[in-house]
């Protein structure tokens, strides 16, 4: 109930009722239970979703040792334990900790999961933004230029993460100073943007907004 009530958009609701529901786990079954770590993680994510990244950077920090001690450093749950400390600890603002988390977790996953696991292709993703905010924009479009075909024979050309990775690889190739590459890009993107999503979706109409962007500034 506390999960469907955050997918459904009240994400305060949904944290309220995994912090109640963590001091019936711990109480039942232990504070090192894995429906109590669960719990942990879940109310941690849905603390951030309610606007507040610090606190759950706290929280994913605190349980990261745990998960790490009782499950293993390498356990699936561990690495999205390190994954969500890294996103939040951006969201908290500390863009250069994200990043070095970031960098510290790739080898991790792609020894653990593969190179083309989808949670190793978010891992990049995230360390070229992170390196793309810290000032970096060549470093970061040539991240993306690497994760695209990653992205699309992982996932397929038009999986919305394909197109994602398309959107970023536009961005930072204008941020690098090379607008008719970002027009370009952008151009080809938007066809696709509006086959899948519809031409009034925010995303559709996002993408246009940045082709007429970098087309002003050709």
């Amino acid at each position: 109930m506390a999960r469907w009530t955050g997918e459904l958009g009240d994400a305060v609701s949904a944290r309220d009722q995994y912090a109640e529901l963590l001091v019936r786990h711990e109480h039942a079954f232990g504070a090192e239970h894995s429906d109590t770590l669960t719990t942990r993680h879940n109310l941690a994510f849905w603390t951030g979703q309610a606007g507040d990244p610090r606190t759950a950077r706290a929280q994913c920090a605190a349980l990261l040792p745990v998960r790490e001690r009782v499950l293993g450093a390498d356990h699936p749950d561990a690495l999205t334990t390190r994954h969500n400390l890294a996103y939040w600890t951006g969201q908290a603002g500390d863009a250069e900790a994200a990043r070095d988390l970031y960098a510290a977790l790739l080898p991790v996953c792609e020894r653990v999961l593969g190179p083309e696991h989808p949670d190793t292709l978010t891992v990049r993703h995230e360390l070229a933004r992170w390196t793309g905010e810290l000032g970096d924009p060549a470093a970061a479009r040539d991240a993306y230029l690497a994760l695209l075909p990653l992205r699309e024979r992982a996932s397929g050309p038009e999986h919305p993460d394909t197109l994602t990775a398309r959107a970023n690889l536009a961005y930072w190739t204008g941020q690098a100073g090379d607008p008719a590459g970002a027009r370009d890009r952008y151009a080809a993107l938007l066809p696709i943007r509006e086959r899948v999503l519809g031409p009034g979706h925010p995303v559709t109409r996002s993408t246009r907004e940045q082709l007429a962007y970098w087309t002003e500034r050709t």
